[in-house]
């Protein structure tokens, strides 16, 4: 009798398994802003800087030519810092009015539609490049699997995306991937729709996505979009960049060395503090001479020696940074909070090469607390809008793909979508 009723929990627990998985709706992954492999090869036009970077560098590439160009550990040593930032600097052609790779340098984006480039930024640095692996991981013990029902849609992080009106031939492409893979998960799925999960930047592509697709569509395909760490209106740490350049946390590298091709990166001036979010009377940066907030940007670019940013930053990003229409569809948003994030930067006489005393105010580390929250006060009353947060304390802007709690909390949100659990506003973890 124990053996019969033994058999039959385990043939139950079988068959609820079993159902829970196939009631899984279709997930996709959709990176930050250095959160994908990104490789490259060079051609008979590229113009190397030294001969270190030469064509030749690095001798490690497949039979196409193709390497890693992000993330390459060389990186940390200066002669190859600089050859780096000249492959991954874009130029802004105004007469086009878009961006593209420096001559010579062609790059793509590996392993599309799965989450392969997303785990790690080096396969053979793994416990340092770690991204989403944690994540994906817990995913999986939840019933996903790549590539049938978990997608991941890594993007040339470099690259933003343009108004309507303006050309934008990456990001637009990027774009219209992401629907086509959305519409795909959902078919291979039985025809349930989509939930969109992303982290950071890739929440900015995320909304663009639902803002300029008709609401028939977003009902059909989209089931819920998770935002993690989106940075709704900018941050401060992106004005650091342009002024001093910013290692982003890699130790030996001189910021110098990348501060002009950081300043190139379409998706960085895209970043910037949107002055819909930040207050016109909030000085962020401070000089002997000036100060600078989030509504005279173009100023502060002229005065930083990066006036080439004005004529892309007034024409293509300040539309882009008031198209923050709600998505249409149900949010959670999970966000970091209680950590040292720069709020404002003061600069002495020695000028804008010099790294600024820095006043922190509240954030995940990167993103500022008034932008981590910008779905709040951008969407709170828009009609047949459901907004959730979901607050981690103490957990930064990328531990929040790593660290346990705050990867649980998201599993959790995760699970509960699937099951149908009742939709609660707001949930502050203790």
């Amino acid at each position: 009798m124990k053996k019969e009723l033994g058999l039959l929990f385990w043939m139950a627990m079988m068959m609820y398994t079993c159902q829970a998985v196939s009631n899984l709706h279709p997930l996709i992954l959709i990176p930050g802003n250095g959160g994908n492999q990104l490789e490259a090869r060079l051609t008979k036009d590229y113009k190397p800087s030294s001969l270190l970077c030469n064509r030749w560098y690095p001798i490690e590439r497949n039979k196409e030519g193709w390497f890693r160009l992000w993330f390459d550990p060389t990186v940390l040593l200066a002669p190859f810092t600089t050859c780096f930032a000249q492959r991954m600097t874009l130029y802004y052609d105004q007469e086009k009015d878009d961006y593209s790779n420096a001559p010579g340098v062609e790059t793509r984006v590996p392993h599309f539609g799965y989450s392969q480039s997303l785990l790690f930024l080096d396969p053979n640095l793994k416990k340092i490049t770690t991204y989403m692996a944690p994540l994906v991981e817990s995913l999986e013990n939840i019933g996903y699997v790549d590539g049938k029902t978990m997608f991941g849609a890594p993007y040339d992080f470099r690259y933003g995306l343009a108004p309507k009106d303006h050309p934008s031939h990456v990001g637009s492409k990027f774009l219209k991937d992401l629907k086509y893979l959305v519409e795909k998960a959902s078919n291979s799925n039985g025809g349930k729709p989509v939930i969109l999960v992303s982290h950071s930047l890739g929440g900015l592509f995320a909304l663009q996505l639902l803002n300029r697709n008709k609401p028939s569509w977003r009902q059909k395909f989209i089931k819920h979009f998770v935002a993690l760490s989106a940075p709704w209106g900018g941050t401060v740490d992106e004005m650091l960049t342009f002024a001093s350049g910013n290692t982003l946390g890699v130790p030996l590298v001189n910021p110098l060395l990348v501060r002009d091709e950081q300043r190139s990166s379409e998706s960085n001036l895209w970043l910037m503090p949107n002055p819909k979010l930040f207050r016109s009377e909030k000085p962020i940066v401070i000089t002997p001479n000036a100060t600078y907030s989030a509504h005279n940007i173009p100023q502060f670019l002229n005065d930083i020696g990066f006036p080439e940013g004005i004529h892309p930053f007034k024409t293509r990003i300040l539309a882009m940074m008031d198209q923050l229409e709600a998505p249409g569809v149900p949010i959670t948003c999970v966000i970091g909070t209680g950590v040292c994030t720069a709020e404002t930067l003061y600069y002495d006489k020695r000028g804008f090469d010099e790294q600024p005393e820095i006043v922190y105010g509240d954030g995940d580390g990167t993103v500022n607390m008034v932008s981590l929250l910008g779905h709040e006060s951008l969407w709170s009353n828009a009609k047949n809008q459901t907004l959730k947060t979901i607050r981690v304390p103490g957990v930064t802007h990328t531990e929040i793909l790593k660290d346990d709690g705050a990867v649980g909390e998201v599993v959790r949100e995760i699970s509960g979508i699937n099951s149908q659990f009742k939709f609660v506003e707001n949930v502050n973890v203790q």
